[in-house]
């Protein structure tokens, strides 16, 4: 299907149609997550809240106006990746390609394992260098993210992180509706998982051994500055073992707060509950593009 696109829309276009698929992705994902969790939320559902507050609607905002550059960014590399397939200049294809079926499972493992230590990789030096830091830095200003997070980047940050979807063709034959559904569905939907800002009723964060779940990453947000990589994985806990970048802290994750006897009833009666009608008002949306071209 994507392979077909090319000849009709060119190069630009291309770049447009997906700025605009990729629009509508965030809104299916974060909107809809950020609507059933932070807009009017339960008592049941705070308990499993990360961070006990909730963000203000200027910094889910401004989470909004960050996510917006990134994705501009983000749909430079799979336009070129798609444009080269459709030409013949890449080893992209659609549609079977006479490749098997294993070989197509192949595929996915490297897009999978390869994309997951690329990202964790970058991310390391984002915080190890400078002047990586100045750039990566901008992410970190949401210490308590919600959905909208998941690519609220610099443009370099988000432009760098989608070149794989312009390598792997260019290296290997390689199924760009395979591709492209891996990058949608897996990476940005459990990027909306990770930056949910709750967590799941599945008992202590810290006994999941292998996988990433949303409080490591939530903690990444939070203590993770300048000179100090924790916990930049994605998927696999692997890479930050191996390298030695995890908290080993004490465990502040919502099973364990509630085990202390934190997360009552009586807290959350006092907790302020921001109101996000702003967000559906213009003159809000000015103010804050307006305090964006001032920094």
């Amino acid at each position: 299907m994507l392979c077909e696109l090319a000849p009709s829309f060119g190069l630009l276009g291309l770049w447009a149609t997906l700025t605009a698929l990729g629009l509508a992705s965030q809104i299916l994902f974060s909107g809809t997550v950020f609507l059933l969790s932070y807009v009017n939320p339960t008592y049941e559902q705070w308990r499993f809240k990360l961070n006990p507050e909730y963000p203000s609607a200027a910094m889910v905002r401004d989470e909004i106006i960050q996510m917006l550059k990134g994705l501009v960014a983000a749909t430079i590399p799979p336009a070129v990746s798609i444009y080269l397939a459709s030409t013949g200049v890449s080893q992209g294809y659609c549609g079977g390609g006479g490749y098997s079926a294993g070989y197509t499972a192949l595929s996915f493992a490297a897009i999978f394992f390869g994309t997951d230590f690329v990202e964790w990789g970058y991310h390391q030096l984002g915080h190890r260098y400078t002047s990586m830091w100045e750039v990566h830095r901008h992410h970190h200003k949401f210490y308590n993210p919600t959905p909208f997070a998941v690519i609220a980047d610099e443009w370099i940050d988000q432009l760098v992180r989608a070149l794989p979807l312009l390598v792997f063709p260019v290296v290997m034959p390689i199924n760009m509706d395979l591709l492209f559904f891996t990058y949608t569905l897996l990476f940005y939907g459990y990027g909306t998982y990770l930056h949910w800002g709750y967590e799941l009723d599945i008992g202590c964060a810290r006994d999941m051994k292998y996988i990433y779940g949303s409080y490591e990453h939530y903690l990444h947000h939070a203590i993770s500055i300048k000179n100090k990589p924790l916990h930049t994985g994605f998927f696999l806990k692997l890479w930050d073992q191996l390298a030695q970048t995890e908290d080993k802290g004490k465990c502040r994750c919502s099973h364990c707060e509630r085990a202390a006897g934190k997360r009552t009833k009586e807290q959350w009666e006092k907790l302020e509950k921001p109101d996000y009608s702003p967000l559906l008002q213009p003159d809000f949306w000015v103010k804050g593009l307006t305090a964006a071209k001032s920094e």
